[in-house]
């Protein structure tokens, strides 16, 4: 199975343009009616204009606000500071600045991420792969600490 998110945006284009340019993704399909954004050749993120029925009908309701109330879009990435750095380049509103879940211990993800909202106030954000993939923030944190000379526990 492989999820294909779908989201209804006010502006196809430049939230296609937003989103490459915070995912470090490419367009698939291109236009100002629908987008298909593609990471590695995959498909990871669809965008619908709202005012655009083609032959199924309205994909939402643009005056129901704010879009996606409840749903949250996670997009896992290796590159997880540069996709801060990008964040703050597109002056994106961020909800969580960088974080750890959970806060301590080894429970839950285990992994960093940041919570922001899309120009269409859609909530998200980017996670760096945790214990389920990748360097846990415990070691990335006590690696950092090292190169900047300040072991995090001097005892190991």
């Amino acid at each position: 199975m492989r999820p294909q998110p779908l989201i209804a945006v006010t502006d196809v284009e430049a939230s296609s343009r937003w989103y490459q340019r915070l995912l470090g993704c490419e367009s698939g399909h291109g236009g100002p009616n629908y987008e298909r954004l593609l990471s590695g050749g995959a498909l990871i993120m669809q965008l619908h204009s709202f005012e655009v029925e083609h032959h199924h009908g309205p994909i939402g309701d643009r005056g129901d606000r704010p879009y996606g109330n409840g749903v949250l879009l996670w997009f896992e990435t290796d590159d997880f500071d540069g996709a801060l750095a990008r964040v703050e380049e597109l002056g994106a509103d961020v909800v969580l600045p960088r974080h750890r879940n959970p806060p301590s211990g080894d429970g839950g993800p285990n992994h960093w991420e940041c919570w922001l909202r899309d120009p269409d106030g859609y909530t998200g954000g980017a996670r760096q792969p945790g214990r389920f993939g990748g360097t846990s923030p415990r070691r990335i944190g006590a690696r950092r600490l090292r190169e900047r000379g300040r072991d995090s526990n001097p005892g190991r």
